[in-house]
């Protein structure tokens, strides 16, 4: 039994059951009484022995029975990621296929059931979706974290707390989760049929497609992977029609893969039953139509039949290219939800927030999904915000609409948003102050984000206790590429400025600045403002000496053409840079990534250093905190 979608408009009712939307590998799990296991997906593709941790988990003392669920893969912040899915299906049949002995490493697998369709020699098919999920959940579940019962949540219940189904959902987009199922509570289970019954409200919209061609890279990535060319079938005709491309969304190894896999297949012409506009397959090198895949969109024009603003979610194993079926050209788009201003718990505050499905990226990131992402990275990105005071870059209509600098708290601010008031740098003894917000915990920065304040800046220095500014307690040197440079030459600049760092004692991290360039950071002690602007100018002109065609420490742009300008500047106390982890108003949701030493070595194209939410997000669960030690290493400015 599959969902339709809602069309944008969330079910509400006494009638009507509300589950958590997943994003795994639909699959029927089957018990013999004798407790032998079969996971089949929808298709009929065996999937027992690829999960070998599901089978055996239930025995249920001699009974039959056949469950309805998803595969998920949960990642270190705890939220389900179909990414990690997909990643270790790769390495299992590349696993299976070189035929190797040693045991496949693994991930944590759950199986999360949400119906239960035949216990023992009765088939529930014919019963309601209510009593079917009464049977569900009496069934002991011996080991949640590999078999668990998905909740289902009652209209009557949410009642019962005060909430609606679009709160329900507002509390959902700010979990990070991909949306809501609404099941009517008397629907009977009709196998393999879309009925509406079962609604499906999706934060963001996915569509399986064929990858049929794919696109270089442009601007020195020749060498790699730009984008793919997408199909799907015609749901009347049958014929192979062309949906678009996609060009975000890929880590550098999937760009890499893909090449690879696509030129093994390639051929001379398109595949299509109709050629397609000239202008959108420019450089496109076509292959046979044979792999799967999955993209995110934000709307399809019925007028030409694309997908706009794609982004790659990853290869599907589990499809067949008979089964991607385009979607219908007579249906609409699904209609967005009226923009309600919706109440939320974010811990122990409530909050009101807005236009949760509104885009502020070209891809289709919407405040819902900058929310979840300030949300997951609140650990490590609030000790880097913690008692400074903030100045915000809002983009109210999104990346490409008009943008302001926000120093003093918008009015209409919760009482309890922590705040200080400090002399304006430009008041000249005037008089004048601002009063400034401190973001040091989530319903704070849950708050900024709701006003689509995408870009936190801060300074180098912290407030007291007092409420007065303290000294200085980090050092910054950020690199601007000039035109005709790039991020490669802020690289080969940050491993100069290193080791004149560390001879001096001090201990240099590395961060991308989300846009062009890089910053260094290093903790210090000292009691004035001033020395730290100064140590830096020092070293940034010994450099501008020592290599003038690489180095600059003068701000005019006429001197910075193929250069890398230190800025040394950004040490002034009345100045602010880019906080670690803050995302950037960039077509792209980019952000200011710390990264590594080796990166910074290894770096060869841009792209090696442009991280996006996805890819922060992941390395954070690998890797930790990179700029942790900042306050560890504080050491005196020379």
């Amino acid at each position: 039994m599959l969902a339709k979608p809602d069309r944008g408009r969330l079910p509400s009712g006494p009638d009507w059951a509300y589950e958590y939307k997943l994003d795994g590998y639909r699959a029927a799990m089957r018990i013999a009484r004798d407790g032998t296991t079969i996971l089949t997906s929808r298709n009929g593709i065996d999937f027992t022995d690829e999960f070998p941790s599901l089978i055996g988990v239930l025995t249920l003392d001699g009974q039959a029975a056949v469950f309805d669920g998803e595969i998920v893969v949960y990642n270190q912040a705890g939220r389900v990621d179909f990414g990690l899915l997909q990643e270790r299906r790769g390495r299992y049949r590349k696993h299976q296929t070189a035929g190797r002995l040693d045991e496949f490493e693994d991930l944590s697998v759950r199986y999360l059931v949400f119906d239960l369709l035949q216990l023992g020699d009765q088939r529930l098919l014919d019963q309601p979706y209510e009593q079917r999920r009464g049977w569900l959940t009496k069934i002991p579940m011996p080991d949640p974290h590999r078999i668990s019962i998905v909740p289902s949540i009652t209209f009557a219940e949410l009642a019962a707390d005060r909430l609606t189904p679009q709160q329900l959902l507002s509390r959902v987009a700010t979990e990070g989760q991909e949306g809501l199922i609404a099941k009517h509570r008397t629907a009977l289970y009709t196998p393999g049929r879309r009925t509406d019954a079962w609604l499906k409200h999706a934060l963001t919209h996915t569509q399986e497609v064929i990858v049929c061609g794919w696109r270089p890279g442009q601007r020195g990535f020749d060498n790699t992977l730009g984008g793919l060319m997408l199909g799907g079938h015609d749901p009347s005709s049958g014929d192979l029609v062309y949906l678009g491309d996609v060009g975000t969304g890929f880590s550098q190894r999937e760009r890499a893969e893909l090449k690879a896999k696509l030129q093994e297949l390639e051929r001379r012409t398109h595949p299509f039953a109709t050629t397609p506009p000239r202008e959108d397959v420019v450089r496109a090198r076509w292959v046979e139509p044979m792999l799967v895949g999955e993209v995110e969109y934000r709307q399809f024009t019925h007028g030409d039949g694309r997908l706009r603003h794609t982004a790659w979610r990853g290869l599907r194993h589990d499809k067949s290219p008979d089964e991607v079926i385009a979607p219908r050209a007579t249906s609409r788009d699904p209609e967005p939800p009226q923009q309600q201003r919706v109440t939320v718990r974010v811990g122990d505050k409530q909050l009101r927030l807005s236009n949760l499905d509104k885009p502020l990226y070209p891809s289709g990131f919407t405040k819902a999904h900058v929310i979840s992402y300030y949300t997951q990275l609140a650990p490590v990105l609030l000790p880097h915000l913690a008692n400074r005071p903030v100045t915000f870059i809002r983009f109210p209509d999104g990346v490409d609409g008009e943008r302001f600098f926000e120093k003093n708290v918008a009015r209409g601010a919760p009482s309890w948003l922590r705040t200080v008031s400090l002399p304006s740098s430009g008041s000249r003894g005037s008089g004048d102050t601002i009063n400034y917000a401190l973001i040091d915990d989530l319903p704070s920065l849950v708050w900024a984000a709701n006003l689509a304040a995408l870009e936190l800046h801060i300074p180098q220095w912290t407030v007291g206790e007092d409420g007065t500014r303290t000294s200085p307690d980090r050092l910054v040197f950020d690199l601007d590429p000039g035109e005709g440079a790039t991020i490669i030459d802020c690289a080969r600049v940050a491993l100069r400025l290193h080791d004149l760092l560390v001879a001096d004692g001090l201990t240099p991290l590395a961060t991308t600045s989300g846009s062009k360039g890089m910053q260094l950071y290093a903790g210090i002690h000292t009691t004035d403002a001033k020395p730290p602007a100064a140590y830096a100018k020092a070293l940034a002109e010994r450099l501008a000496r020592e290599t003038p065609d690489l180095v600059t420490a003068k701000m005019t742009k006429s001197l910075r053409t193929n250069r890398v300008f230190i800025d040394w500047s950004q040490n002034n106390p009345s100045k602010t840079t880019i906080s670690p982890y803050s995302l950037r108003g960039r077509p792209q949701p980019t952000v200011a990534t710390p990264i590594t030493w080796d990166e910074v070595r290894d770096c060869g194209s841009p792209e090696d250093l442009t991280f996006t939410t996805d890819t922060v997000l992941e390395r954070v669960g690998l890797l930790g905190d990179l700029f942790a030690e900042l306050t560890a290493t504080r050491a005196d400015l020379p």
